[in-house]
């Protein structure tokens, strides 16, 4: 399914020139005789987030097989605190939400964000998501949340209360597939990893009461993927199959300068099940130095961001990979050819992957 660059956003440029993904000009995709389908892409991260954000999710939609054409459209919630330079970025590559809804959309991806409040309606985006969500569950075909994302529409739409984790839910875990048979999960490993990086945690038994369906769930990680009702229109997840290899390695860099600036008190453990042996021979003598340094008053050495990235393995990008694949292919079937359509008349809304009249 290759992406369309029907508008200059850089991402669409990265993905060609530096990974190597199709990426079709607007002028070649109109020649082609291939259906297109319209992807809203609510952008809600912090700044220094933001546009790798924007790249991971191009590149798993971009990475879907190739029987459709993919135009991408980014929007993003007002944030009077954003730098300059995102503002900018903004307002030269992003659309409205107004524009989508006029034009219609045939799936959304909604990501999510660094909480700011302890209550999800306190959030400054929370106004803005209840009317975009409002307005998807009657026009969108599938709208998949992330992360905090995900906690906010279960608790909109279903009083479901995300509870505060112990600790920080941070690292690689293994899941397993709790659903084998459902057309999301068509031909994906039963057993796979996936990263977290969460402080709260919505729960099995909680989506399941309100009568979400969960598809992959893992001990040490709890639910990675559920669905609503319906089992399709609304897919929910908690992991993070878009990361980086290195994405979690940037955010433990960033935890310990801010250990080494005062802003926590603690140094920060290393995310669980992601530092093989070698590097965490490199991870631990690092904090013998910073501590060695801060004691002695002098300069704290360099992170060994290079030394570590070639002792780093990704384990779940294939299985993203697969998992968008299917969702987008379950989009591309079900989907009216009138974008603002979400379904063709023969199509059950309530009941689009016709899975619960067969449970019935």
């Amino acid at each position: 399914m290759p992406l369309v660059a029907h508008t200059p956003l850089p991402s669409l440029e990265r993905l060609s020139q530096q990974h190597g993904q199709e990426v079709l000009s607007l002028e070649q995709a109109l020649k082609q005789d291939i259906r297109e389908l319209h992807v809203g892409f609510l952008n809600m991260m912090p700044d220094a987030a933001f546009k790798v954000t924007e790249l991971q999710f191009l590149r798993l939609v971009g990475s879907s097989s190739k029987i459709v054409q993919f135009y991408i459209h980014p929007c993003t919630v007002p944030n009077p605190s954003r730098s300059p330079e995102i503002q900018a970025y903004i307002k030269e590559h992003y659309t409205t939400f107004d524009e989508l809804k006029e034009e219609g959309l045939d799936a959304l991806i909604v990501t999510g964000t660094n909480p700011v409040s302890p209550n999800l309606d306190q959030e400054p985006f929370w106004e803005e998501l209840q009317n975009i969500i409002a307005w998807s569950r009657e026009n969108v075909t599938s709208t998949l949340a992330s992360c905090l994302s995900t906690h906010a529409i279960a608790k909109s739409l279903s009083r479901i209360e995300r509870k505060p984790l112990n600790k920080k839910r941070w690292g690689v875990y293994s899941h397993r597939v709790t659903q084998t048979e459902h057309p999301l999960l068509s031909d994906i490993n039963t057993r796979f990893d996936v990263p977290h990086s969460r402080n709260n945690d919505v729960s099995r038994a909680q989506l399941e009461v309100a009568g979400y369906k969960t598809l992959v769930y893992s001990e040490e990680g709890g639910v990675h993927l559920a669905v609503s009702p319906d089992q399709f229109r609304l897919v929910f997840l908690q992991g993070h199959p878009e990361y980086d290899r290195i994405s979690l390695l940037k955010e433990y860099k960033r935890e310990i300068l801010r250990f080494i600036a005062g802003d926590r008190e603690d140094y920060p453990p290393y995310p669980e099940n992601y530092f093989g042996r070698k590097a965490r021979k490199i991870v631990d003598y690092y904090q013998e130095l910073v501590f060695a340094a801060l004691e002695q008053e002098n300069s704290v050495p360099e992170f060994p961001e290079k030394e570590l990235e070639p002792w780093l393995d990704n384990t779940w990008r294939d299985t993203g990979r697969a998992f968008f694949n299917n969702w987008l292919g379950l989009v591309y079937q079900l989907t009216d050819v009138d974008r603002k359509i979400p379904f063709p008349p023969e199509i059950d809304p309530n009941d689009p992957l016709g899975l619960n009249a067969k449970e019935d």
